[in-house]
């Protein structure tokens, strides 16, 4: 079974991303917004090399990404209208996949996913 484990930065990109989620949208948008993540990283684990996915080697070695708009109509919760995160990720070994980081769409990525 595919499996994936999230970096530092990933679990604080993540909780960042949730307390703004909140204070924006309130609890429930929350809610939708932590399954819609949880969707898409379980995605990527079954399948790094998807057709939605970007390689971003120049990044850093290996690494890939994912917006998490492909994963909405996988979530067990009700559908996030516009979603605008992008999930970095590479693969550690055949079937385990490492969350590198969680960014908005308007980042620039090589800011944060280069320092690794």
């Amino acid at each position: 079974m595919p499996r994936y484990r999230l970096s530092d930065p990933a679990k604080a990109d993540i909780a960042a991303l949730l307390r703004t989620s909140e204070t924006m949208h309130g609890a429930e948008a929350r809610i939708r917004y932590r399954a819609l993540l949880t969707a898409a990283m379980r995605r990527i684990a079954a399948e790094p090399l998807g057709l939605s996915t970007v390689d971003r080697s120049e990044l850093s070695a290996g690494v890939r990404c994912f917006h998490i708009r492909h994963s909405r109509n996988e979530s067990r919760e009700a559908k996030v209208g516009d979603p605008v995160h992008v999930i970095f990720y590479r693969a550690l070994s055949p079937g385990l996949i490492e969350i590198v980081r969680v960014l908005h769409e308007r980042m620039e990525a090589s800011r944060h996913v280069g320092l690794l």
